[in-house]
């Protein structure tokens, strides 16, 4: 088990750089498999959840090099097609595999997907894309199989613009004959990486970006090279700690455009921010306004800054309320903001928040990875020791946070069985 050890009071003051995105990297190393041959990735951050796709990528008979700063993935020898329960169970993103393999070799078995519990997040919308392809789904004691002699393009209506099913959807129709339209499309920047590198290899994708995505199905796909893009969340993340602070950050290696809702939120509360070609300055007031938000499917605010975006607010001046509108656990971290001495109510998918002055350091558990990461910024601001157990959790979605933040002001120790770390 690790916990983080945090002395508060701090205020955040610097200029960090951002790592590669998490969510990009995740279906991209899936991907790899589809030309079956040489994928070289930079930028791809060293997470846990990474980790756990490489080691699938093994399972599955590909190679996995790691030279400096890039990532070598040969996956011509891929010869296994069921992807191992037991890291399944770990993240959820592992189902993306199952596109990539249905996409190049027609087949995949595979078991339900764990990750963070923030709410219901059924596989139903994937398994429903790969139907309408001509794929056949079978079920028997939790185990899932899906194969097809070909698959063909055809119409795919999602019922959400789910992430996950996009780029599943996207996956299985490159090398498919004929054209594939997804309607309803999630339209996160994420889905646009994904698309970048696929037509890098060869492919024939239109529409990532918008709610419309075309895919004119090709015979084989390239080796390539390719640069993940920035991790919004995490600049997200960096900016509400300085901000809870009354900090003053520079954030590096960052596309502003991808958290314009964020960006203009901690306007709201009195930041002043200045963006410049891949860099965000900002300084915060002494204390933040309370300020209203509602998440929302990208470009709408982020479900995974609502965490982070409310303990910011616990303790800016004046009542603010957040509406949860797409994961119904995603509160979880309340309960343990209110150990800190936050006053939060929760009233079904909202939460009021009542600022206060000063949280209180404590004794708390990470119960998601946002949720676990906001804690950290909690700590950072209040007086007092807090230590935080259960990060895992974080570890699976920054990457060096404790080192990236003591680096411009913050105070942590990573504990690892009783043995200081950092």
């Amino acid at each position: 088990m690790s916990e983080y050890i945090i002395k508060g009071g701090r205020k955040i003051e610097g200029e960090v750089k951002i790592s590669g995105s998490k969510n990009a990297s995740l279906p991209i190393i899936a991907a790899s498999i589809l030309n079956q041959g040489t994928t070289t990735l930079y930028n791809v951050p060293d997470i846990h959840d990474t980790q756990m796709m490489f080691e699938i990528l093994k399972k599955l008979g590909g190679k996995v090099t790691k030279k400096k700063n890039k990532i070598i993935i040969d996956t011509s020898k891929i010869s296994e097609y069921e992807i191992p329960e037991e890291l399944m169970r770990q993240m959820r993103s592992s189902v993306i595999f199952v596109g990539a393999l249905l996409g190049k070799h027609s087949k995949a078995t595979f078991s339900y997907p764990g990750g963070c519990d923030i709410g219901a997040r059924p596989i139903d919308l994937h398994l429903k894309t790969f139907e309408k392809l001509g794929i056949n789904i079978s079920k028997n004691y939790g185990n899932i199989t899906c194969n097809c002699d070909k698959i063909i393009g055809e119409k795919i209506d999602l019922d959400f613009p789910s992430v996950g099913a996009t780029e599943n959807a996207i996956l299985v129709a490159c090398l498919a004959k004929g054209e594939t339209i997804i309607t309803n499309a999630a339209k996160e920047p994420e889905i646009i990486d994904l698309q970048n590198i696929l037509n890098k290899m060869g492919a024939n994708i239109k529409g990532a970006g918008t709610d419309t995505i075309q895919i004119n199905g090709v015979t084989k796909l390239k080796d390539v090279s390719y640069n993940i893009m920035p991790d919004r969340i995490e600049a997200g993340t960096f900016l509400c700690v300085a901000a809870m602070t009354g900090g003053n950050i520079t954030i590096k290696e960052v596309e502003a455009n991808n958290i314009t809702p964020l960006i203009h939120k901690l306007e709201e509360t009195g930041c002043k921010i200045e963006i410049q070609k891949n860099e965000i300055k900002m300084q915060a007031p002494k204390r933040l306004k309370a300020v209203d938000i509602k998440t929302m499917p990208y470009p709408g605010f982020p479900t995974d800054m609502q965490s982070i975006f409310a303990t910011t607010l616990t303790i800016a001046k004046g009542t603010s309320i957040i509406t949860e509108n797409l994961f119904e656990n995603r509160y979880k971290y309340v309960q343990e903001l209110i150990r800190m001495g936050a006053k939060i109510d929760i009233e079904g998918k909202t939460a009021i928040i009542k600022g206060i002055k000063k949280l209180y350091g404590a004794n708390v558990t990470a119960t998601d990875l946002r949720g676990g990461a906001a804690l950290v910024m909690a700590g950072i601001a209040a007086k007092g020791e807090t230590k935080i157990n259960n990060i895992e959790y974080i570890l699976r979605g920054y990457e060096k946070f404790e080192q990236k933040l003591n680096n411009i002001g913050a105070n942590i120790k990573l504990v690892k069985n009783g043995i200081n770390i950092f």
